[in-house]
């Protein structure tokens, strides 16, 4: 009777450890909620756009002396000193990227749009040309500097052609710029007061605009006055055919080039995506094929874009960079803008 008496408080006190540890076992509705949160994935895909100048140094005639590491800015008022290779701007202008691709724009007399080729879908901006001012030139982890800018335009930036050769900004009263990062898209805003050429002189707005997971730039610009020959392009290469479409509905088309024209050397797309009743004419120039606009004070907006072979999950042949391309500009017959 006695051993009944003793097993019985032992038998309830097992089963209340039982009960517990089944408690600990079974999470509860609000833990469940707790893992499906935490296990669902990220929304793919980033843009980003920064510049960064560089702290500490001092001007010595148009050169940025001495001076320690680099500072992002959301706005920076160009110095007058500042022109090409000053050593001042990291990799010398603006950059923006998304998980495809990133671009610079030179903030200096060239006014040059420049390719930076990404073999990752991670941001790169921070890291390029902080170990030295222009490492990017040579291939690493992340990628490089592709485009052969030269003399041209590069790719989508803007100048004015004007008897038969294309003018940059050597005379300009002032230059500012600044960016603006969301969610959704970054943005590099910059605005050019003052540009002089061939007798005119007038002010011009720049918005480059670049979403998360997309190659393509929208470009959207503003004159002060109505003045012929503003116009855009893409670098021209010798042996490297320009191949151009119009949408069925006639409203949009593209210039495009693809093939070797990198500084790699390997192969890269490029295609320029323009509404047909904002231009003038399409033209050869001496170091660009152009788009130059009708003259006009309302804003223009245009799209460009690079495809380079060694992108991460990228375009690898001509068919596929056509099927590509081609894709967008059927989007921009049917809805009149890209997503």
């Amino acid at each position: 009777m006695k051993t009944i008496q003793f097993l019985i408080p032992i038998c309830c006190i097992t089963l209340c450890l039982s009960c517990k540890e089944q408690e600990k076992k079974q999470p509860t509705s609000s833990e469940n909620q707790v893992e499906q949160v935490a296990e669902t994935p990220k929304s793919e895909g980033m843009s980003y756009a920064e510049i960064s100048v560089k702290e500490g140094g001092k001007w010595v005639d148009r050169k940025y002396e001495g001076g320690g590491a680099f500072k992002n800015v959301n706005q920076l008022d160009v110095p007058k000193e500042h022109t090409d290779h000053s050593y001042y701007i990291r990799y010398e202008g603006p950059g923006w990227e998304s998980d495809r691709v990133g671009y610079r724009l030179y903030l200096d007399w060239r006014n040059a749009i420049d390719i930076f080729g990404k073999k990752t879908h991670q941001k790169v901006l921070p890291k390029v040309g902080q170990d030295n001012f222009d490492s990017y030139h040579e291939m690493s982890d992340w990628g490089m500097d592709i485009l052969k800018a030269g003399k041209s335009l590069g790719i989508g930036s803007i100048g004015r052609y004007h008897d038969g050769k294309v003018l940059h900004f050597e005379n300009v009263d002032a230059t500012s710029a600044s960016v603006v990062n969301t969610d959704q898209q970054s943005t590099v805003h910059v605005n050019y007061t003052g540009w002089e050429t061939a007798g005119d002189k007038i002010d011009l707005t720049s918005e480059l605009t670049i979403q998360p997971t997309n190659r393509y730039t929208k470009h959207t610009i503003k004159a002060s006055q109505a003045i012929s020959g503003i116009t855009t392009g893409i670098v021209k290469f010798d042996d490297i055919e320009l191949i151009k479409k119009t949408s069925d509905n006639g409203k949009w088309a593209y210039i495009a080039t693809y093939g070797e024209q990198t500084l790699v050397p390997d192969t890269l797309g490029m295609a320029l995506f323009y509404n047909t009743e904002s231009v003038d004419q399409v033209v050869a120039g001496p170091d660009d094929h152009l788009v130059v606009f009708k003259p006009t004070t309302q804003a223009v907006s245009f799209y460009f874009l690079g495809a380079w072979e060694k992108e991460k999950d990228g375009i690898t042949s001509k068919q596929e960079f056509l099927s590509y391309i081609d894709g967008l500009l059927k989007e921009l017959n049917s809805n009149n803008q890209l997503p």
